[in-house]
């Protein structure tokens, strides 16, 4: 094992001070540490040092979707983007709905070894929202799965929604909610609203979101138990979490980074690479989400990176795939929208992007401070840096990124995961 010194490093943004790793935990931090028996110095220069990025949303694709996304190449992706641990979604074929699955998922994490990998259970069979799941067989298999969801589908069933929960609270799990009742979005393309009527394209309603949530937190709070929400996107479903939690109701919601940026109004280029389950919403949407990710009423930034081959993107509007990929350009996303506008500082970031996703998805030694004793997951980002988004750098097997040649400010150098690098001078390791 091997010691590693970090020089200059801003922790959390504060002041310059040195970071100490041996082996696989930090063992100092302080200003002036002697490198005399280091095996490698890492000149942070001002650099901002925070803990390992933790992502409960991402889609890993593998088993069954290859073409667009594996284990190992989505995973070289979140080290790209300074993600010590990532939380992999069952929607896979086969679906994530047994011991078998989230085994066979959570042993390709290990064999990898890029960012820790933690399988989210499917809530019912096959997706189908009619049966619940093997929740208990997938929580005592050694994925130790605690998180479950249907995302991509609605768990649209009021008494399944409501089993799930009873069933969940026993070991301490949580459902997390695909909010979207789906007879409110047949035929769904885009956000229901004025770009959407003078476009001719189905509309999106926002109550299709706000209506579940509302149902859902209610559910929650009769049972007892925790329920997370995916992908919150619009003001109103802000109002009824906000709501909720003042009522003391366990409910935590996540907001991904390109419903913190973009808006309903990049569809007028009918550029499918905008097509994403939730879709855009307005700038008044947008704000919202900003001030509520600030506020805490938003817990946390959760990317729901949705990889697709490009035949699937490439194709007009209505036959095209949703979803965006987004590990490798989160955090540059949010500093703009959250660090640049003085919403958040690099300690609130740090809360957002990994102590509250980690928290949220029991994962054990994420999230974790920055000082001696602790597991070394660290990130390191040059918040100086501004430069064009070329896809083509990506680690991600897919291209399907909103941000291709916009601006956007800050780069990941290097990503630890206990001690080790796999991310060094932008270059996976």
């Amino acid at each position: 094992m091997s010691k590693i010194l970090i020089r200059g490093a801003k922790v959390l943004g504060g002041e310059a001070q040195d970071v100490l790793i041996d082996g696989a935990v930090i063992a100092e931090v302080g200003a002036g540490l002697s490198a005399d028996g280091v095996d490698e110095v890492v000149e942070a220069d001002g650099k901002v040092l925070l803990p390992g990025l933790v992502d409960l949303h991402t889609h890993l694709r593998e088993p069954g979707r290859e073409d667009s996304e594996t284990v190992l190449t989505g995973t070289q992706a979140a080290a790209s983007g300074g993600y010590t641990a990532v939380f992999a979604m069952a929607n896979t074929f086969p679906v994530a709905d047994t011991a078998g699955v989230v085994e066979q998922v959570y042993r390709l994490g290990q064999e990898h070894g890029y960012c820790d990998v933690q399988p989210i259970g499917a809530v019912t069979v096959g997706l189908e929202g009619s049966k619940l799941a093997e929740l208990g067989a997938m929580h005592e298999s050694a994925a130790g799965v605690t998180v479950f969801s249907d995302d991509g589908k609605c768990v649209h069933d009021a008494v399944i929604m409501r089993r799930a929960l009873e069933y969940v609270k026993a070991f301490g799990g949580v459902v997390a909610q695909h909010a979207q009742e789906p007879r409110l979005t047949e035929g769904a393309q885009m956000n229901e609203g004025t770009v959407s009527a003078e476009l001719g394209l189905g509309g999106w309603p926002a109550v299709a979101e706000e209506s579940i949530i509302a149902r859902d937190v209610l559910l929650a709070e009769h049972v007892g138990s925790r329920v997370h929400i995916c992908h919150l996107s619009t003001a109103g479903s802000v109002e009824i979490v906000r709501w909720a939690k003042s009522r003391g109701i366990d409910v935590t919601a996540e907001v991904t980074p390109h419903h913190l940026l973009l808006t309903d109004e990049l569809v007028r280029s009918y550029n499918p690479v905008y097509k994403v389950n939730p879709p855009l919403r307005t700038e008044k949407d947008v704000m919202a989400l900003r001030e509520a990710l600030a506020d805490g009423t938003i817990d946390i930034v959760a990317t729901d990176h949705a990889p697709h081959p490009h035949e699937d993107k490439d194709c007009e509007w209505a036959a095209a795939a949703m979803g965006m990929v987004g590990l490798e350009t989160a955090l540059s996303v949010v500093q703009q929208t959250m660090v640049e506008t003085g919403l958040l500082d690099w300690a609130g970031v740090a809360d957002r992007m990994s102590v509250k996703p980690a928290e949220i998805g029991q994962a054990t030694g994420h999230g974790r401070p920055v000082s001696a004793g602790e597991p070394a997951n660290l990130v390191l980002v040059d918040a100086d840096y501004r430069g064009d988004v070329d896809p083509a750098g990506f680690a991600s097997r897919s291209r399907n990124t909103p941000y291709e040649g916009r601006e956007l400010p800050g780069r990941v150098t290097h990503t630890w995961l206990r001690g080790k690098a796999t991310l060094a001078d932008g270059k996976l390791a």
